[in-house]
């Protein structure tokens, strides 16, 4: 998997402070820098490549970042996209999860995934693990098998733990880090 395009994507992504949190602003986590269709051409071509689609049955992630990746693979599988959701809908069957992550809390609400579905969760970092923790946790509590986890940037070095705590194989395409203010890729 040569990813050169999202290997070059990253010189040009800013790096913010959320108070002692260094976040890093990419096309392909926030559409800023303007995104280029080739980088996420490349990103969704590696992620088809990488999961285990045979076994799926929806594609799900979570507001908002993954939202350009679930789309595209879903075109490119065929396989219909869940958004999990910020907003309550009070649709009959919604269920609310907690995430945290680094720099943020938020409910999240599922709707449109029930009993016996095998999804495959798509997102965009994987940095303290608190939205694939609460997804993972909160689609098994449907009844949901989660056949896939599939990420574009492993920005923590704690993949192994998360694994290991959700009994979930944790695909990620790139390994990066944040060093003297700027994203590069990890050896």
């Amino acid at each position: 998997m040569a990813l050169d395009r999202l290997r070059a994507s990253l010189a040009g992504s800013p790096v913010v402070k959320f108070g002692e949190y260094d976040y890093f602003v990419h096309p392909i986590t926030d559409g800023i820098p303007l995104g280029d269709p080739a980088v996420l051409d490349e990103v969704t071509d590696a992620l088809v490549r990488l999961g285990d689609w045979s076994r799926c049955d929806k594609i799900v992630t979570a507001e908002s970042m993954g939202f350009p990746l679930a789309a595209v693979l879903s075109l490119k599988t065929r396989k219909p996209y869940v958004f999990i959701r910020k907003r309550r809908y009070g649709l009959p069957g919604e269920v609310s999860l907690k995430q945290a992550t680094g720099y943020s809390k938020a409910e999240m609400f599922v709707n449109n995934i029930r009993r016996g579905d095998r999804v495959v969760f798509v997102d965009d970092v994987l940095s303290t693990g608190g939205t694939v923790t609460a997804v993972v946790k909160g689609l098994r509590s449907l009844g949901a098998e989660v056949v896939d986890a599939l990420i574009v940037f492993e920005k923590t070095r704690e993949r192994a733990r998360m694994e290991k705590d959700l009994g979930l194989r944790i695909k990620t395409l790139l390994a990066v880090e944040v060093r003297a203010g700027k994203l590069v890729e990890r050896a």
